[in-house]
This record gives structure tokens, C-alpha cells and sequence, in this order.
């Protein structure tokens, strides 16, 4: 699947099937994380995998919102160096990454942030100058998707030059 594709096909899902995700796709998407571009090149961020029912269950419990995670295959939680200015960029940028290389593989994935840091400090084993700054649950969808997006019009969105700037010059 091309870049492009993939960013126009993939949805956010947070109801999963019971078919396991293989191993060599979740380092895939390990790996994605890891090369992922950082802030300086600090490479600040370290990401958990769990796969566990009981740890996914647990993660779900240790967020204000991400209870649906526990019916996911597996998650990554996040977790970088909160002294970077950057850091919550840099989280971003890895999650991106690991959810389209999932993609590209069929399994879909679901963002939450709402993170109770000090239980997931405590649950996980993070290391006290990280901070679990997001997740994401990956599996494969339960439902057919369709891959349409309802986003509003390129022109209301983005601009040129200025704020307002009409982009019809770059109209073919």
C-alpha cells in the first residue's frame, strides 16, 4: 500500500476481532516506532508492547477513556522525556508511524491519551523521567471498513502565503 493510501484508508477503530495479530507485525510496528524522526535525533521515546489480557485490561483501567482497549490484540504505550519541549510532537510522530505500518498490514489501531501516568508508572515499570504520554490498541478490525473519511474541503482547512490565503493558484 502506498503512503498516500494508507493515510486516506485508515480509520480509527476501537472494536477488534479475535484473530491474532503475528509477532512479525507487531516488531514491524515496533520498528516503525524506533526509526520514527525525533527532536534533535534525542530518541527520548521507549515503547511498551502489551499483549497480555490482564495487561491490556489493566492499561484500559489506568486511563480515563481507553477502557476499549482491553479487547484489543496488543498495545504500545509511549512514553518519552517530558524535560523535551518536544516531546508530546516526537509521541505523535512515532504513533503515526506505527499505526500506518499496522495499517499497511491490515491491523487497524486506536488512539487514546487520558493516561493516568502514576498507576501506569507503577503497573509497567516506566522509569521515573519518562512519562507514559500516549497509547494505542492494535487488532484486527471486527467490522469491514470502508475506509471513507468525512473531512471538510482541502480549502477550508489549509492556505497559502497567509491565513485565508486561497490555494486555487496551485489549482492544475
Amino acid at each position: 500500500m502506498h503512503a498516500t493510501e494508507a493515510v486516506k484508508t485508515k480509520l480509527d477503530i476501537r472494536e477488534f476481532s479475535d484473530l491474532p495479530v503475528p509477532a512479525a507485525v507487531k516488531l514491524a510496528v515496533l520498528e516503525a516506532a524506533r526509526l520514527t524522526q525525533s527532536g534533535t535525533n534525542s530518541q527520548h521515546w521507549r515503547f511498551i508492547l502489551l499483549q497480555d489480557p490482564k495487561s491490556l485490561k489493566t492499561l484500559g483501567e489506568d486511563s480515563s477513556w481507553g477502557g476499549w482497549v482491553a479487547g484489543s490484540n496488543f498495545a504500545v504505550v509511549v512514553c518519552t522525556d517530558p524535560k523535551k519541549s518536544y516531546h508530546m510532537i516526537d509521541a505523535g510522530r512515532a504513533v503515526q508511524d506505527m499505526q500506518l505500518t499496522a495499517w499497511d498490514n491490515g491491523v487497524g489501531s486506536g488512539v487514546f491519551t487520558g493516561l493516568k501516568a502514576p498507576e501506569i508508572a507503577r503497573d509497567f515499570g516506566v522509569p521515573e523521567d519518562l512519562s507514559p504520554t500516549i497509547a494505542v490498541g492494535f487488532g484486527y478490525p471486527k467490522k469491514k471498513l470502508l475506509g471513507r473519511k468525512n473531512r471538510k474541503p482541502l480549502a477550508e482547512v489549509a492556505f497559502l502565503e497567509k491565513f485565508g490565503g486561497s490555494l486555487s493558484s496551485l489549482q492544475p
